[in-house]
């Protein structure tokens, strides 16, 4: 299991369950190191707008196989753990209440 330290000092878990599910996407291998990246050191950080538990956590990916892309990580918290749901890349920032950095 891998463990990382979120933008706001929060511990987050990649289980090997999890990140299996990651690679699963075809798009998603040779990125899983920026997962951790974009978690601890995210562009910016949104709320999800159906799950106040879940915020989206994205950086910028220039070059994938499929092009210039979002790398978003979407990452559940509760009061006493955080772990990473899924990753994937987008063309897109979601709308939502924005959490970091804060406008």
């Amino acid at each position: 299991m891998k463990i990382f330290t979120d933008y706001d000092g929060r511990t987050v878990r990649l289980t090997p369950e999890r990140e299996a599910h990651i690679l699963d996407h075809p798009e998603m291998p040779g990125l899983l190191d920026r997962v951790g990246e974009a978690v601890s050191k995210p562009e910016c950080a949104v709320l999800s707008a159906s799950d106040p538990t879940v915020e989206l956590l994205y950086n910028f990916e220039r070059g994938t196989k499929v092009g210039d892309k979002w790398l978003c990580v979407v990452v559940k918290y509760s009061v006493d753990d955080a772990f990473v749901v899924t990753a994937y890349l987008t063309d897109k920032v979601k709308k939502g209440e924005h959490l970091w950095p804060k406008k």
